[in-house]
């Protein structure tokens, strides 16, 4: 495997290529190249004609940690408002992604936007149905989407949930609704279309098999969700879009106001209040499933007293799941 090696002098990091060989019980490290310390003047391409059989492999890795660097060094020194949520670091990691989202990304030729843009939605509808139960793999969703060809020995149910995500994701990047009561409504109702009949807000109590929380009572489904509205509006133009995103998020999942769909309408409308303030959206993956549940129980704490409860301390692990997961998913999906 061949990768970039960081050495830190002082104040200053300096960079080699380097590979490594497993030899029975042993791994062997080699420096193939010194890269200096300025990571935008490497040129990948070069290195890969230079370096052909030991970069092939791993050449995606070796660019997304080039271009993540790269734009956390034309960041570095941002003039930061300090944030009770997120560490400077984090602040760092988000303003990079927003940087080479708009520096780059945007400046992309439109049919190039639109092709990562799909990745994306694809990625995110396999992930966010998954997290629910769904078994539709990704090289299927991909076939569905693209050539339309039906999954083999799925259930129709698992197709609409795909397909429906689709087409709630693309209604909202097209027109780019407030958020509202009606918003969430018409979100969950697109999502669960074909798949649950029972629609707007629910009128009977539930409870979440396998979890503590209990999710809000039927009768004070909509006040919640009033409650909740006023939140977001007084907090929008005061937390970080990020943070208002994870909030907003977890608050909507403890009230649970729908009978189904409520996972995949809140990772739904987190993104979107990501995008209505400019910034990309996020995949949460199926594989830290458990990671993500149990940051999202750890956070439950913040609103023992009441839903708008938002004390930092209560949400970090949440915070720092969610961080963890926009950096990966960025630079994975949105590398050019």
């Amino acid at each position: 495997m061949v990768y970039i090696h960081v050495k830190k002098v002082g104040n200053q990091k300096y960079y080699t290529l380097r590979i490594s060989v497993r030899k029975g019980n042993q791994v062997i490290t080699k420096d193939l190249c010194n890269l200096g310390s300025d990571l935008s003047k490497v040129n990948l391409d070069s290195l890969e004609k230079k370096y052909k059989d030991k970069i092939r492999k791993s050449y995606r890795t070796l660019k997304n940690f080039l271009e993540r660097n790269i734009y956390l060094e034309k960041v570095k020194n941002s003039k930061l408002k300090k944030n009770f949520y997120l560490t400077k670091q984090q602040q760092l990691d988000v303003e990079a992604i927003l940087h080479h989202y708009k520096k780059k990304f945007l400046k992309e030729h439109i049919l190039t936007q639109a092709e990562i843009f799909e990745s994306f939605l694809i990625n995110f509808a396999v992930n966010s149905t998954s997290i629910e139960g769904n078994t539709i793999t990704l090289k299927q969703a991909y076939n569905l989407f693209k050539e339309n060809i039906l999954p083999k020995n799925k259930t129709l149910r698992e197709v609409h949930d795909l397909t429906n995500t689709k087409k709630v994701i693309d209604y909202l990047k097209d027109k780019k609704p407030k958020i509202d009561a009606e918003l969430l409504i018409k979100i969950h109702d697109m999502l669960l279309e074909n798949i649950d009949m029972r629609k707007g807000f629910r009128n009977h109590d539930i409870k979440i098999l396998g979890q503590p929380f209990k999710p809000s009572s039927a009768r004070y489904v909509k006040a919640d969700v009033n409650v909740l509205l006023d939140w977001y509006k007084e907090n929008k133009n005061k937390l970080h879009p990020l943070i208002l995103a994870i909030l907003f998020h977890h608050k909507f999942e403890n009230i649970h106001p729908f009978s189904d769909g409520n996972g995949r309408t809140g990772r739904v409308l987190m993104n979107h209040i990501l995008d209505l303030l400019g910034y990309p959206p996020i995949v949460i993956s199926n594989r830290h499933r458990e990671q993500y549940l149990n940051s999202m129980k750890d956070a439950d704490e913040a609103i023992r007293k009441g839903l708008k409860g938002d004390d930092p301390k209560k949400y970090k692990l949440l915070v720092k799941f969610i961080h963890s997961e926009y950096k990966t998913s960025y630079w994975d999906i949105f590398l050019i």
